[in-house]
């Protein structure tokens, strides 16, 4: 073989190799499938979310209809487990967005999960402590060596944590047990459980349970709920991540407006997880603007630091969380200026007071 002609075989074989990469990079310019998981389920497991516009989107098939066009099929997932549940599809490989409270996805990302934190969907509300309608207990200290139940790895575990610090105690002092929403209701309705942290009023109307006590909005007890992203998914499509993170913007804004209250409570209903009527009463004082902004504010990132901090306090944890480099507010950001939605939601600084 002659010099020349092996150059010539060489160049032919470089130009069909760069026509195959350049194939394959065409490919990757969109997925086949956009897999989103939802940390819960509807009673009785149906694929329902509730209580964020990441439920009503779900529910109105908002990015199914955004990525129609382009052939993408959007999939999710409902995990009765929740967050826990989510964390473990997602360390295998099956995960592309959630939305998590903020004691799962601290955990996920201490075991070593790798996702960016792109919106957020849920904050701020009343706290609930519930027990059995004929119990006894006039507060908490009534309680101790009682059965307490909580879904352990969930934000509601951390709530639950704080409330008790609130008051001078911990876990240590009762008897704690994990428990679903579904679960802890029956638990409530057999008196197998003595108290709990759970939206009251259906029970309290069907004669089920009582408020032990009720804590006004405190943005110290209550949390946020984040919408992430996984590293592999944001670096292979960017463009993507920001189409669904519009999609879910002009969505939250939707949930945002007044008129919408509700309608919006209506389809939140539907899960059978919080009732109607629980939606009514327990937003009753917030503006829906408040409840449902997706911004990445001060108040987002100090409370998923405090999040962190007691997550190691409480032993909740075993390796540290840096949060640096975790949060990616560009896309939020685009969005609302795609969306000519600047000065749409308030802000809040770090202690949960909106900015002036």
């Amino acid at each position: 073989m002659t010099f020349i002609r092996f150059t010539r075989i060489a160049a032919f074989a470089a130009g069909l190799l760069g026509a195959a990469l350049a194939l394959q990079a065409h490919a990757e310019d969109k997925p086949a499938e956009i897999r989103i998981a939802y940390p819960g389920a509807g009673t009785g497991g149906r694929p329902l979310g509730t209580g964020t516009f990441l439920a009503t989107a779900q529910i109105k098939g908002v990015l199914e209809q955004e990525f129609k066009a382009d052939g993408i099929k959007v999939k999710w997932s409902f995990f009765p487990g929740a967050g826990p549940a989510v964390n473990e599809s997602f360390a295998n490989g099956l995960v592309d967005f959630a939305g998590h409270g903020d004691l799962p996805l601290i955990v996920g990302r201490s075991t070593g999960l790798k996702h960016k934190i792109i919106l957020s969907a849920g904050r701020f509300g009343n706290t609930y402590f519930v027990v059995p309608n004929d119990s006894e207990a006039k507060n908490l200290g009534d309680l101790k060596g009682k059965r307490l139940a909580t879904f352990k790895g969930t934000a509601g575990q951390l709530s639950l944590a704080r409330v008790l610090e609130k008051y001078g105690y911990t876990e240590k002092d009762f008897k704690v047990i994990s428990m679903d929403n579904d679960t802890t209701k029956a638990a409530l309705a057999t008196k197998d459980i003595e108290g709990t942290l759970i939206s009251p009023f259906d029970l309290e109307a069907r004669g089920i349970a009582k408020r032990l006590f009720e804590i006004p909005r405190d943005p110290k007890i209550t949390s946020v709920t984040s919408f992430w992203v996984s590293e592999d998914f944001e670096k292979k499509y960017p463009h993507i991540v920001q189409r669904v993170v519009n999609a879910l913007v002009k969505q939250a804004a939707w949930d945002s407006d007044e008129k919408n209250r509700d309608p919006l409570f209506k389809l939140w209903g539907q899960s059978g997880a919080v009732p109607y009527s629980d939606y009514v009463k327990s937003w009753e004082g917030y503006t829906l603007k408040e409840r449902n902004t997706p911004l990445l504010d001060d108040y987002h990132v100090a409370s998923l630091k405090r999040s962190i901090d007691e997550s190691k306090r409480y032993k909740l944890i075993r390796r540290d969380v840096d949060i640096n480099g975790w949060i990616e507010p560009k896309y939020v950001n685009n969005a609302v200026k795609e969306l000519k939605l600047e000065g749409y939601w308030p802000e809040f600084d770090a202690n949960g007071n909106p900015k002036k």
